[in-house]
């Protein structure tokens, strides 16, 4: 059995974080979004793993590489044109071939992992699998309806939904799938859909399966997903102090990477400090995540994401819920303004009134 990881996304939701760094390597508690899924897939016993790539290709393949620190092999395919995820997989049939296989969207997490979906789907002797999950919103998504343990019918964002469950980005095929895809006609959208080649299958009277979610799913598109996306993951990861706290505070559960140095601060977990960062008289909030670095000095920051290399210093102000890029640099001049939110893109600089 194969896996498919799709990372040609533009990421257009999260800019402009994404005008220079690929949205699957934003990073979720220190560790870019990607690796969570090929973790996932790799627990399962999947070794064999084709990566869907486009614009941000160079940037992807230098910061996976070959698959080996995973003991995994990449091969690295590309999609000319974000046509849609069907045309994804059309794309990687010269790699995948007469496999089975998984096909995961590289922005997506969950919790639990997909080992049991991949087991029962490589027992079984069903056409297809999906993930499902219970959402508020089903009309912003693909929606399925449900007979028994079999999918009857898939819809693409439906005006009047026929259920709550909406699919998440994991889906299990064999290469009859193929034979689908070159049934479609592009949506609305413009793109050949994935939920279209599904309802395909259901219609040649193919046997589909789900399973539903337990724990969490997270899309991590928005700055809104991403945040809530890393206050999960720092809630549930084990925590070690292995850099230097000198007349500091941490409180609860933290992470100190080696090579930081928290001095004369308070940091409150969950959180991480990545390596190499200087955290000096200030206050570091729950469900924070500062990567390699970076250094606060006499600011407070709490529930965001500060990426590699930033330097913020003394901000009046606590800043909450942002998502800072690379290189950033946040300062202040003169005035006291209550809080501050934050979306920057690399190399930015922000002097504060």
């Amino acid at each position: 059995m194969k896996a498919l990881i799709l990372a040609g996304g533009k990421g257009t939701r999260l800019r402009p974080i994404t005008y220079s760094v690929a949205k699957q390597l934003v990073p979720v508690a220190n560790k870019p979004v990607i690796e969570y899924g090929i973790e996932a897939i790799r627990e399962s016993g999947v070794r064999d793993f084709g990566i869907i790539v486009g614009e941000s290709e160079a940037e992807i393949r230098q910061a996976l590489g070959d698959g080996s620190r995973w003991d995994a092999k990449f091969t690295f395919i590309r999609q000319d044109a974000p046509l849609g995820l069907a045309h994804a997989v059309r794309t990687a049939q010269p790699y995948l071939q007469d496999d089975r296989f998984i096909m995961y969207l590289g922005d997506n997490l969950i919790k639990g992992g997909v080992r049991e979906l991949v087991r029962e789907f490589e027992g079984g002797d069903f056409d297809a699998s999906i993930l499902l999950t219970h959402v508020p919103n089903p009309w912003e998504f693909g929606v399925a309806e449900l007979e028994g343990d079999r999918v009857l019918r898939l819809e693409e964002k439906p005006k009047a939904p026929k259920s709550d469950l909406a699919l998440v980005g994991v889906y299990l095929f064999t290469p009859l799938v193929f034979e689908a895809i070159k049934t479609l006609k592009p949506s609305f959208r413009g793109e050949y859909e994935i939920t279209d080649a599904i309802q395909t299958l259901i219609d040649w009277g193919k046997d589909v399966r789900y399973e539903i979610v337990t724990g969490w799913w997270k899309d991590t598109g928005t700055v809104e997903a991403m945040l809530e996306a890393n206050r999960l993951i720092l809630e549930g990861m084990k925590h070690t102090v292995k850099g230097k706290i000198e007349d500091a505070k941490i409180e609860g559960p933290v992470t100190v990477e080696e090579g930081a140095k928290i001095v004369r601060s308070t940091v409150r977990g969950p959180a991480i400090i990545g390596a190499g960062c200087e955290i000096l008289d200030s206050f570091v909030g729950p469900f924070t995540s500062i990567a390699d670095r970076t250094r606060v000095k006499e600011s407070e920051i709490e529930y965001s994401i500060v990426m590699d290399d930033c330097f913020i210093d003394n901000v009046d102000g606590r800043i909450s819920g942002s998502l800072i890029g690379r290189g950033v640099t946040v300062t202040r001049s003169q005035g006291k303004p209550k809080s501050v939110c934050l979306v920057l893109g690399d190399n930015s600089s922000v002097v504060m009134p």
